[in-house]
Formats: structure tokens, sequence, C-alpha cells
């Protein structure tokens, strides 16, 4: 393995985890949004229990009591209190919902990174793999070239001692 795919790995391994880091994160954040709109509805339905005991209370309370349009106070106060419940949990929803969106993003640009970088790690494998077989070849014919040069020189200095001895010979045949 050479150094850009120990660095690729090296990144993929930290993308893969930063994607468990979101994916742990965007659960956390799904069941926040669902425990808030099990409150939501728990509290639509406190409200509707409310709506119902007041109009049986309306129905049988005697009429010296004094009523504010038609309904008591205190009970008007549990409704604005729920209401002002009901808008904050729809707010956080709202919140989480995005924050939600915003990771799945995040996950996604992530998984398109995770799957570059792999594409790229496995491409320079490849060419890692191509680039020593083909410094294997390079180097048997290096050493066929250096065979053959022993060869040749070898060859070259048994044909010089030949010419000299050949010379020689020659040198003596015609001294008389």
């Amino acid at each position: 393995m050479g150094p850009n795919t120990k660095h690729l790995t090296t990144l993929i391994h930290i993308c893969e985890f930063v994607q468990l880091l979101l994916e742990i994160r965007l659960r956390k954040l799904v069941d926040e949004r669902e425990n808030l709109i099990g409150q939501v509805k728990k509290l639509k339905a406190q409200v509707e229990q409310k709506k119902q005991r007041n109009e049986i209370e309306e129905d049988s309370s005697p009429e010296g009591e004094v009523l504010e349009n038609g309904t008591d106070p205190h009970i008007q106060d549990l409704q604005r209190d729920a209401s002002r419940q009901l808008s904050d949990l729809k707010f956080k929803l709202v919140k989480s919902e995005q924050e939600v969106t915003a990771l799945e993003q995040n996950v996604t640009r992530l998984e398109g990174q995770v799957t570059r970088y792999k594409g790229a790690s496995e491409n320079s494998e490849k060419v890692e793999d191509e680039l020593k077989a083909e410094k294997r070849k390079l180097q048997r014919e290096l050493r066929s070239a250096l065979d053959k040069i022993d060869e040749l020189e070898s060859n070259n200095s048994h044909l010089s001692k030949r010419l000299d001895k050949m010379k020689a010979n020659r040198s003596t045949a015609t001294t008389p």
C-alpha cells in the first residue's frame, strides 16, 4: 500500500465514523420528534377533556357564579397555558425536523464522499499493482541486459586475446 492509499483509507474510516455519529444523532432527533408529537397529542387530549368538563360544569353551574365570556377564568388560564405549551412543542418539533433534514443531507453528502474515496482508493491500488508489475518487468529486462553485457564483454575479451595471439603469431612468422 502506498501513502496515497493509506491516506484514502484513513479518510474513508473517518467518513464512516462521522456517518455513524450523524446516524446516532439522527436517531436521537427522530426519537425526540416522536416524543414531542406524543406530547402534542397528549396536550390536545387534555385541552379537549377540559373543554368537555367545562361544558358539563357550565350546564350544572349555579346562575349566581360570575363567568367571563361564558367561561371560568381558571379554565381560561389553563387553556392559555396549554396553548403556550402546544406552541412551544410545535416550535421544537419544527426545529427538530429541520435538524433531521440537515443531518440527512450530511449523511447523503458523506456517503457520496465515502463512495468517491473508496473508488479513488481502489483506483490507487490498481495503479499501484500495475506499477509494481511494470517494475518487476523492468528489473527482469535490466538483469537480462546486464547478463548480455557480461556475456558480450567476456566474448570481447576472448576475441581480443585471440587477436593479440594472432598478431603475435603473425609478427613471429614475418620476422626471419
